[in-house]
């Protein structure tokens, strides 16, 4: 569109200068007129805050146009979900306003039907923290006992998007936020690009089952290149993925007109050609040999942190995985419950709404289980599944979870729109895209300051939601916190959805009714 703007505009000045000359000087008013578009268009190219007025020079301040129409027309129209229900409008206008380091308050009170199904919230306080006396910066070490480079972790940390997935300019202002925010980013399956190491931020490296960036030449796990890439000092952590939320049970996929030579090369393919992972890991076939295959992993790492990550599906399955970490006495560090409402990548519908648990469900019930093993205090829980905003982080952690992940907001904190193009190759915010007219338009150094204001300004929204219900550690969270309406005059809190298992009760013979068959169904040596 830069290209086209440019070249429709010395197409008009060739057109109009020499008719106003010689033919009629009315012409110089059509001239006037045009040059007006004519310099709006070049401001809005040379400006580096919004990349859609950078990628469509004037035509794409009609986003702003509708959006000072709000909320009549963009939150209840462009917003809307396939039932006409807007989807999380209140959520992002904060995302935007915090990133942008602009006014996050609002009028008129609560914007939700607080007596509608589903409805949730959390209790304060009559004797809350003063938020300027709490911990600002709260974090959490993971490592377990074999475990030699234990790694502090922020609470909240941008979760696994691909360079392949995400053009090279968003990868690399994600890793310039995590670094000035001091928190860490998720490198996806894709492996580990210049773009990634640019701008020194912290890594988590994702393994996914294509093994790019650890594969040998026949696409199999190679413990050499694994290690090669491992020791970096950018990677503080290792994160095998099992599943994820956006498409459980089936591998990840890399669109053809997104698969360019650079990419090509990074993961070991062919160019041009859309890459599908397989949809299961060929390094291990059972609980035993993943537990095996985590340890193989930490110690070529050089004995940093590594965990899985998974969306939770035959319950009976991760059973397995517990009773294997309890035979053979190795745990990893952490373990990421991703959500099956979550993912921000390419997915088959029925894949994307259908499978997998979402993440409330499948976040208690790992919690529960590691807690029913006893083995809750080797490992730290991460989660992901649409977490957005300070309460959401409160409520993850209120079910268990010590770290959350977050990529559909880092992703509109780089400015997304959710024009849902993202498989297409064509985003015309120039994140989810190769192609390099349309990255063009994201500037690299803007983003970054953008996407670390969100992190700082929503993990302070965190803190100060934890004061104001009287807590000052986040372990002090319970479910007991959180509220929900399940009918119009009915209300429960987590721990009644979600009761919370006894320690030890899975080994002791007090397996509760529901987990029986599951119970039994579980084997170290098959799924």
């Amino acid at each position: 569109m830069r290209r086209i703007f440019v070249l429709t505009s010395i197409a008009v000045t060739l057109v109009f200068l020499p008719l106003s000359l010689w033919v009629w000087s009315g012409f110089w008013f059509f001239l006037a007129f045009c040059w007006i578009f004519i310099i709006m268009g070049i401001t809005d190219m040379m400006q580096k805050r919004h990349s859609i007025w950078r990628n469509f020079p004037v035509l794409g301040r009609l986003r702003w146009l509708m959006e000072a129409l709000r909320p009549k027309l963009y939150q209840y129209f462009v917003e809307s979900d396939t039932d006409g229900r807007p989807i999380n409008r209140i959520d992002r206008s904060t995302i935007y306003q915090r990133a942008k380091k602009e006014l996050d308050t609002m009028p008129f009170g609560t914007q939700f039907n607080v007596y509608e199904e589903g409805y949730e919230w959390m209790t304060h306080s009559i004797a809350p923290k003063d938020f300027h006396k709490l911990n600002h910066n709260p974090r959490v070490v993971v490592g377990n006992k074999d475990c030699k480079q234990p790694y502090s972790c922020s609470v909240l940390n941008i979760s696994a998007m691909s360079f392949g997935a995400l053009s090279k300019a968003a990868v690399q202002a994600l890793n310039g936020g995590a670094k000035i925010g001091g928190f860490a980013h998720n490198t996806g399956e894709g492996g580990i690009s210049p773009y990634h190491l640019a701008e020194e931020g912290d890594l988590i490296w994702q393994i996914g089952t294509g093994y790019f960036g650890a594969r040998d030449e026949d696409g199999n796990f190679s413990v050499e290149k694994f290690a090669k890439n491992a020791q970096r000092p950018e990677v503080k952590m290792i994160e095998i993925k099992i599943s994820q939320g956006a498409k459980p049970g089936h591998g990840g996929i890399l669109p053809a007109a997104k698969n360019t030579p650079e990419i090509a090369e990074i993961r070991h393919v062919k160019p041009y050609v859309t890459i599908f992972s397989p949809p299961y890991h060929s390094a291990f076939s059972t609980p035993r040999e993943l537990v095996s295959f985590i340890k193989t992993v930490r110690d070529a790492s050089g004995g940093k942190p590594v965990g899985f990550k998974l969306c939770v599906g035959h319950k009976s399955e991760f059973i397995g995985i517990c009773k294997a970490m309890v035979e053979m006495d190795i745990y990893p560090d952490f373990i990421n419950v991703d959500g099956g409402e979550g993912g921000t990548g390419a997915a088959p519908q029925e894949f994307s709404n259908y499978v997998g648990a979402p993440f409330m469900d499948g976040l208690a019930f790992v919690e529960n289980m590691l807690r029913g093993f006893n083995i809750r205090h080797h490992i730290k829980l991460f989660t992901s599944g649409k977490i957005l905003s300070g309460f959401h982080i409160i409520r993850a952690i209120a079910l268990g979870a010590d770290v959350c992940m977050s990529a559909r907001a880092m992703m509109m904190a780089l400015g997304c729109v959710q024009a849902l193009l993202c498989n297409k190759n064509t985003c015309p915010t120039g994140i989810t895209t190769q192609d390099p007219q349309l990255v063009a338009g994201l500037v690299v150094s803007d983003k970054k300051v953008r996407v670390a204001n969100y992190h700082q300004e929503t993990v302070n929204s965190f803190v100060e939601l934890l004061g104001a219900a009287g807590i000052e550690n986040p372990r002090d969270l319970t479910r007991s916190h959180i509220y929900r309406r399940v009918f119009m005059n009915e209300v429960r809190t987590l721990e009644d959805i979600y009761p919370t298992l006894e320690l030890g009760c899975m080994l002791n013979g007090n397996i509760p009714p529901k987990y029986k068959d599951d119970f039994a169904k579980a084997h170290v040596d098959r799924w």
